[in-house]
């Protein structure tokens, strides 16, 4: 966190010293008293100096539409529906999502992030340049690995089956998040995109990934668990992964987020998670790192 003292505080506000104890006496500004010195977090200064514009007639300050973008998952498009929150799904994956977060046009995006060097989402939230009131809340970690033809009968049990076997993999597009697990584990193993047998188009989902296969399409493809067990596919496990929501701040305590997030502490999602297979809910709800 950002903090600055009275001095700084007054500059940066371009304010008298005296004017800002003024609004300090009445409590009129966000500042805290930590060992007998006022301190000021930048981030509530920037909220509170727009808290304060004036608008023409008419103009009301605009809030994002209540639509959860980025990654698709059947866990969290049931719990959209089970919560009553009123929040639709906009599924288009990860960096798709975060996009339309920046323009304003979700109130939340679904992500699950993969990094060359491993990273997952708290690391490529924290490197955001142009978020910084971002809000990163915990829905699950889930099984991500290879769908299968039922019987796998190329017996495929890794990526490195997958390469070897020049199996027809059906891929992602660029930016979704299976995607870039696939490519992050690519470049582990020195191996470039362009060495695989892969599926063109790219399926936009997981659910296109796995009906790729079902139709024969497709030999494989990187999915979740409970995407494998809708289709009746086999299922290897490649990965762990966190898939959390990324949202402003603010938009947090917005009547739709916070019916999602109390629904999250509920039993009923426990049951849902357990007959979809594939997912742990231990992170659900939790603030995993805001900005």
């Amino acid at each position: 966190m950002d903090l600055l003292t009275t001095g700084e505080a007054a500059d940066y506000l371009r304010l008298g010293e005296r004017k800002l104890y003024e609004l300090v006496a009445a409590g009129a500004i966000p500042c805290s008293k930590v060992t007998g010195k006022w301190l000021f977090p930048r981030h509530e200064l920037d909220r509170w100096v727009v808290s304060g514009l004036a608008r023409p007639a008419g103009m009301v300050p605009g809030e994002a539409p209540p639509i959860v973008g980025g990654s698709q998952d059947d866990l969290l498009e049931w719990s959209l529906r089970q919560s009553g929150s009123g929040l639709a799904s906009l599924t288009e994956g990860t960096e798709a999502g975060v996009g339309r977060l920046l323009r304003g046009e979700i109130a939340a995006a679904a992500i699950h992030f993969h990094g060359a060097a491993d990273e997952d989402n708290v690391a490529f939230v924290e490197r955001m340049p142009h978020l910084h009131d971002a809000l990163l809340v915990g829905l699950v970690r889930r099984e991500q690995g290879l769908l299968l033809p039922p019987g796998n009968p190329k017996g495929l049990a890794s990526l490195e089956d997958v390469i070897e076997s020049r199996a027809r993999l059906a891929v992602r597009q660029k930016g979704a998040g299976a995607q870039m697990l696939l490519d992050g584990m690519l470049a582990r193993l020195g191996v470039s995109p362009a060495d695989l047998e892969r599926l063109e188009p790219a399926c936009l989902s997981g659910p296109d990934v796995a009906a790729a296969i079902r139709e024969g399409r497709a030999d494989c493809g990187i999915a979740t668990r409970s995407a494998a067990r809708a289709a009746g596919l086999d299922f290897v496990t490649l990965t762990w992964e966190n898939f959390d929501l990324l949202m402003r701040q603010r938009t947090y305590f917005t009547p739709p987020l916070q019916a999602l997030v109390a629904f999250l502490a509920g039993e009923a999602i426990q049951q849902r998670a357990a007959d979809l297979t594939g997912y742990d809910l231990t992170p659900a709800g939790s603030i995993r790192t805001f900005a």
